[in-house]
């Protein structure tokens, strides 16, 4: 500060500071101030407010009761103003007074030398307030059980994660936490999809709900493409939305696996990405070749909610199982026991199973086996898929899709000739 106002005292610059953000605050309550009722403070008084905080701060240190006491004194004034406001207008909000309480704070952040943390605060209150209309819409829109959903996904990240021991338990060498790291990051892809689906709820057609719900889960997708092309005359079109969610069901498979094992992340990634992009070119080009029927098909299903607790916990006790089930077949069976039991897994979701070769086999060797059974999980899975798309569709739509799918799950062994 002394370089930038050589000959200023060093408190100059910060109450300038002081009186530029609060001034800035007071400005944009002075623009929405109502022309006929009562209303509490300005382009005055938010910048005193503010000059009251810094000053407060200078006076209490190195002890914080003055300053407690100050702003217990504002919170006082700031109270009786709101209820002569309540006197006035019932409805009126309380975002003015607690603007200003917060402005007091903002002069004790920049007498601290807490100057990034003092502009930043303005910034993110001057943006609520501005976007006052866009936020209380969006909040009217928003599903209550939505919020559930995303507290739900905290409980999982924020709150069960950190407490969960980082450290290998039992002759597995089963670690808790990342146990449960896998099951955070599984869900936030399933419920990133989920809530892209919300998001776009009316919107698009077949290919944006097979490309969404190929990021949830490519097996239910294709059950539920399978049933809907039933009642429809567009086999082109759902063999394609098909064969796109499988390839999509790739890409997943790398963001995973990135999370978790970078060496078998670059072992796979590379024929993963082509295959994924490929299928989901081929699909999108597939779907758009004609059908007997022309007419516009709207979306009709969105996943379910992918964060139910008993989900999660289900999903982590599988994946412990997978992990115990990879430490036995790998000690017992070798390399030929791993690839068959990847083929078995190809009939559920293989998410436990890729993720539990990504934990439990690290050593060069071992990492060049569990890439060949993670190849050939996808592979038996992109092959059950197609089995459930002949079965549960239309006669053509199901022998298009399970061609599709059969030529994928060809394509996706050729990887195994690099390993």
């Amino acid at each position: 500060m002394n370089e930038i106002w050589p000959f200023a005292p060093p408190d100059a610059f910060k109450i300038v500071l002081v009186l530029f953000l609060s001034f800035l605050l007071g400005l944009e309550h002075e623009e929405h101030r109502p022309q006929k009722s009562y209303a509490f403070g300005g382009i005055r008084t938010f910048p005193q407010l503010g000059l009251f905080g810094y000053i407060l701060a200078t006076l209490a240190a190195p002890s914080v009761l003055l300053l407690a006491a100050g702003l217990l004194v504002a919170g006082v004034f700031l109270t009786i103003s709101y209820l002569h406001k309540l006197k006035r207008d019932p409805e009126a909000g309380i975002t003015t007074e607690i603007s200003g309480l917060g402005t007091v704070l903002l002069g004790a952040l920049v007498q601290h030398d807490r100057l990034w943390l003092a502009a930043t605060v303005v910034v993110a209150a001057l943006l609520l307030l501005e976007l006052k209309t866009g936020l209380e819409s969006m909040a009217r829109r928003i599903d209550p059980a939505e919020i559930i959903t995303f507290t739900k996904f905290l409980l999982l990240s924020a709150v069960i994660l950190p407490i969960v021991p980082n450290q290998p338990l039992t002759p597995f060498a089963i670690n808790p936490f990342k146990t449960w790291l896998v099951v955070v990051a599984v869900s936030a892809i399933s419920y990133a999809s989920y809530v892209l689906q919300r998001l776009t709820k009316g919107k698009g057609g077949i290919l944006l709900s097979a490309f969404l719900g190929g990021a949830y889960s490519s097996t239910v997708t294709t059950v539920v493409l399978a049933k809907r092309a039933a009642k429809e005359e567009r086999p082109h079109l759902f063999a394609g939305a098909t064969l796109l969610a499988s390839g999509v069901f790739y890409l997943r498979l790398i963001l995973l696996l990135a999370f978790f094992s970078l060496p078998l992340t670059r072992l796979l990634a590379p024929g993963f990405f082509i295959l994924g992009v490929t299928a989901t070119v081929a699909g999108w080009l597939w779907s758009r070749f004609p059908d007997v029927g022309n007419q516009k098909i709207e979306r009709e299903w969105t996943s379910s909610n992918p964060l139910e607790l008993r989900a999660a916990f289900t999903f982590a006790f599988i994946f412990v199982a997978m992990l115990v089930a990879t430490h036995l077949t790998v000690t017992y069976l070798g390399a030929g026991g791993v690839y068959t039991l990847g083929a078995m897994m190809g009939l559920t979701d293989i998410t436990p199973y890729v993720l539990g070769l990504a934990h439990g086999l690290n050593t060069p060797t071992a990492l060049t086996v569990a890439a060949g059974g993670i190849i050939v999980s996808a592979a038996s899975n992109n092959l059950v898929k197609g089995g459930y798309a002949y079965f549960f569709s239309d006669p053509q739509t199901g022998r298009q899709s399970l061609a599709l799918l059969l030529v994928l799950t060809l394509a996706s062994l050729v990887p195994l000739a690099f390993l």
